[in-house]
């Protein structure tokens, strides 16, 4: 991983537009402009970092701290990497950071996102929902990275 820049913009855009897709026409909410417009109006290079796989783009992630948790949000992944373990690398580095300091971690995923399985595996749970998003919390030192079965072995680490 590497710290986001203001010219990482575009990129991180088109991917969430590409990542989100499937799951946005799935709830009838898909739109080509506004899935990329509701990026660039939130991106925030200080909190956000740039994830790298092979020495290429491979995706994204932003810890944005408020006034009680910090919120885990434009965490992207390229399909082509995703189911690798990169995701769970991720989130491990950043879940380390956060347990250190004491603070809980806050983060919305739509509802039937397999990415809510990521999640829970890292001791997100549920704390309400409604017809789109489910919102969810991580208290510090909660359950601990456990792998799933396909992954066996080691988790990669970020590059």
């Amino acid at each position: 991983m590497r710290p986001a820049e203001l010219s990482d913009v575009e990129a991180v855009a088109e991917l969430r537009a590409v990542v989100m897709r499937p799951d946005l026409e799935r709830l009838g909410r898909y739109d080509a402009h506004r899935v990329r417009q509701r990026l660039r109006d939130g991106y925030s290079p200080q909190h956000t970092s740039v994830i790298t796989a092979k020495g290429t783009f491979a995706g994204s992630v932003a810890l944005r701290p408020s006034q009680d948790a910090h919120w885990l949000e434009h965490f992207y992944l390229s399909p082509d990497v995703q189911g690798q373990g990169l995701g769970s690398a991720v989130l491990r580095t950043l879940l380390d950071k956060t347990d250190t300091t004491g603070d809980l971690v806050r983060l919305n995923v739509l509802q039937g996102s397999p990415a809510r399985r990521l999640y829970e595996r890292h001791g997100f749970t549920v704390e309400s929902e409604d017809p789109v998003d489910i919102f969810m919390l991580r208290r510090p030192g909660g359950k601990r990275y456990a792998q799933s079965p396909a992954q066996g072995g080691a988790l990669p680490q970020p590059r």
